[in-house]
């Protein structure tokens, strides 16, 4: 089994008492925040919380899903040092059951499964956007095997911008691209990295 969707191996990481990917949310969703619209927000593989106590601390209603009862025991000590209310749900995103219409914005950071999971995944994410409502996802193309900053070393879990596109056919592309930008997340992501970056919205009507 590859590592990246073990929870032991998560659990094993997240043990340490520092935060794996830091604190601070990602750059890409920090960005566009802005363009989430009001309402609930459910954050998938949220690890130890650092998105979803970001989003959290902006109003948000948020669910963090992760399959390591460590990192989330991490998110809700963090959510609680900055005030914030977070829901957690200790599942594998396999077998997670995403409610249709229920969410203002889904959330994907860093997530590298095999590709007829993820498919799966960002289907069942999609279809649980509310009309109007927002994906945001941002992960490592397959030109990340060339840097050392992080993500898994097998290219079949990792995703280009046409594989999102043909995984996600119901949704409006508002950001659609491919980039190498420094990627400085605690000591689990640190440099130059290759990435796919997505906002993408289910039609209001």
């Amino acid at each position: 089994m590859n590592p990246s969707y073990d929870s032991g191996f998560w659990d094993q990481r997240y043990s340490q008492t520092d935060f794996v990917f830091g604190t601070a949310p990602n750059d890409f969703l920090a960005a566009v925040a802005p363009a989430l619209p009001p309402g609930p927000v459910l954050c998938l593989a949220e690890g130890e919380g650092r998105n979803a106590v970001f989003l959290a601390a902006r109003g948000h209603a948020v669910t963090a899903v992760d399959q390591s009862a460590v990192g989330l025991a991490k998110a809700s000590a963090l959510a609680a040092a900055r005030g914030v209310p977070l829901a957690t749900v200790c599942a594998d995103l396999a077998a997670y059951p995403i409610s249709p219409d229920a969410w203002a914005a889904v959330v994907v950071i860093f997530l590298h499964l095999p590709p007829p999971l993820r498919r799966t995944v960002l289907g069942r994410a999609a279809a649980g956007l509310r009309p109007g409502g927002a994906l945001v996802i941002e992960v490592y193309t397959p030109a990340q095997l060339a840097h050392g900053s992080g993500g898994p070393r097998d290219a079949a879990l990792l995703a280009t911008l046409a594989d999102l596109r043909a995984d996600l056919p119901d949704l409006v592309f508002e950001i659609g691209r491919e980039l190498e930008r420094p990627v400085i997340e605690g000591t689990g992501h640190t440099g130059l990295a290759a990435v796919v970056q997505v906002l993408a919205r289910r039609p209001a009507a």
